[in-house]
């Protein structure tokens, strides 16, 4: 396949609708170019299951990434680092795909399981999590779940939800967030009952989304809302960033011994080609640092002060990373 790739340029601070178009005509063409290369090497194979696994190369095969009485949750992987999230509730036999950025992987693991699919859950609008939205419901007559305060971007959305609507799912509810930052109308999905989160980009693991819509105030106060929840609660992201985020995390936080530790078993599961999603909100608690700014040793590495709120001291350590070159 050859494809041309747009190139956008923005200046500092500007959200043009014509970067943003641009921006869409890339993810466009990339996800174009990702099916090239799937037809080159081959469809989805599924594995044996494999609970909180982590992976070095970004894996084509759908593995079951957690089952439980409440919920059974399967792994697609897509593009190059996505994650398509396939959850069925077992007392009522429903399924839904959370974030499809392309139908294809989807309607394989569906063949396989034999089930047939009921909703799209979107957290927001980039191509790369809605890219199959009108494809799979064509296809399979579904309803799109997504973000009320973006409803304007969300390809063939039914279901307009915002921060503390409840949505039912078979004998689950799941409590929804809003969570901008990333997006202006980023929505994130909490099952309690299943112990399970889906952040999309705002939440990632041992890291946390761009902020392209926000600032570091509006990302501090989404990202403020996962820290009431259990630390045994499951954390399923949408990318597979956490070798990279692991990197980054010692360098602003190098005498933390659980992150220490939580590194030295990513990096082994990643030379095994094994997935690092979902994590453990508790882990996230502890090794984070995008959930720490009120931690001595994260404000002394980013030179800040004891009086400086928690959203600035948040700032600084995303301006690390966002230039961070190690």
């Amino acid at each position: 396949c050859i494809l041309r790739l747009a190139c956008c340029v923005l200046e500092p601070g500007t959200h043009s609708e014509r970067f943003r178009s641009c921006q869409m005509q890339f993810l466009s063409q990339s996800i174009a170019a990702q099916r090239c290369r799937v037809a080159v090497y081959g469809g989805i194979q599924t594995r044996v299951p494999f609970l909180r696994t982590m992976s070095a190369h970004h894996s084509r095969g759908a593995t079951t990434a957690s089952t439980n009485s409440k919920l059974e949750v399967v792994r697609v992987p897509a593009l190059s680092d996505n994650y398509i999230w396939l959850v069925r509730e077992p007392a009522s036999g429903l399924v839904a795909v959370v974030d499809p950025s392309e139908a294809a992987p989807v309607n394989t693991v569906l063949q396989q399981k034999g089930w047939s699919l009921k909703y799209i859950i979107n957290t927001h609008h980039h191509f790369d999590h809605t890219g199959g939205n009108l494809e799979l419901k064509k296809q399979h007559g579904l309803q799109v779940v997504g973000p009320r305060a973006d409803a304007d971007r969300i390809p063939g959305i039914d279901v307009q939800v915002g921060d503390g609507d409840t949505w039912k799912f078979g004998e689950l509810e799941a409590t929804v967030f809003d969570t901008p930052g990333h997006t202006r109308g980023h929505i994130t999905f909490y099952f309690p009952q299943a112990k399970a989160v889906f952040p999309g980009d705002t939440l990632f693991a041992l890291g946390c989304g761009k902020t392209f819509e926000g600032d570091p105030q509006t990302m501090w106060s989404s990202l403020s809302k996962f820290l009431p929840l259990p630390g045994d609660t499951a954390v399923y992201c949408a990318h597979e960033y956490t070798q990279s985020n692991a990197k980054f995390a010692v360098h602003i936080d190098p005498n933390n011994q659980a992150l220490q530790q939580r590194k030295k078993k990513i990096d082994e599961f990643r030379s095994r080609g094994e997935p690092t999603v979902p994590s453990w909100l508790g882990e996230e608690f502890d090794t984070n640092p995008f959930l720490r700014p009120k931690d001595s040793a994260i404000r002394s590495s980013v030179q800040a002060t004891d009086n400086e709120p928690d959203w600035e001291v948040f700032g600084r350590v995303r301006a690390a990373k966002d230039n961070f070159r190690g």
